[in-house]
């Protein structure tokens, strides 16, 4: 049983810019799954914001720096905070979190698969923690060289075993 959840980028500037994300509504409405199951059984839910400096398109407090705003995330409950690398923990007191919480085990979902995602499992691992990737969780755009699905199925193959358990939504719980 995972003893909280990781929410990464669901931002409306990366969730609703030009290029949507990879079959983003499944995704979204996984992750709302997963807050509730989360939230059912008191389990914490950290929620990263990834901030760019000022004057870019997601600096702090402009409208694509925001949580979309279909994602059941509560503010005044849930961990929120703000990140300016791939992973969740540099720069940020994440880890002095999870620890205060008695956090062993970690689920990671969001955006995007080849960065944020990927970086965030591995750094969570070489802490200590153990992670479990939803496989239809995550998400991220096409690129010039990759299909958003050939990233994330590679992402998944890739991570598995070494790094995370990788398993269906609809196999977890809190």
């Amino acid at each position: 049983m995972a003893n909280a959840l990781l929410i990464i980028d669901m931002q409306t500037g990366l969730y609703d810019g030009p290029d949507k994300p990879f079959q983003r509504e499944r995704v979204l409405e996984n992750i709302n799954q997963l807050i509730q199951r989360a939230r059912a059984v008191n389990a914490p839910i950290f929620v990263a914001r990834h901030t760019g400096p000022a004057g870019s398109p997601i600096e702090a407090g402009s409208p694509p720096w925001q949580l979309w705003p279909g994602l059941a995330v509560d503010e005044a409950r849930d961990h929120l905070f703000n990140k300016t690398r791939p992973s969740c923990f540099l720069g940020t007191d994440l880890a002095r979190q999870l620890a205060a919480a008695q956090v062993n085990e970690l689920v990671i979902v969001g955006m995007k698969t080849q960065f944020c995602i990927d970086t965030t499992c591995r750094v969570a691992v070489e802490l200590g923690f153990s992670v479990i990737l939803p496989e239809d969780s995550h998400t991220c755009m096409d690129t010039p060289a990759l299909s958003a699905e050939a990233i994330i199925a590679h992402h998944n193959a890739t991570l598995a075993g070494a790094f995370v358990k990788r398993v269906e939504a609809h196999s977890i719980a809190f």
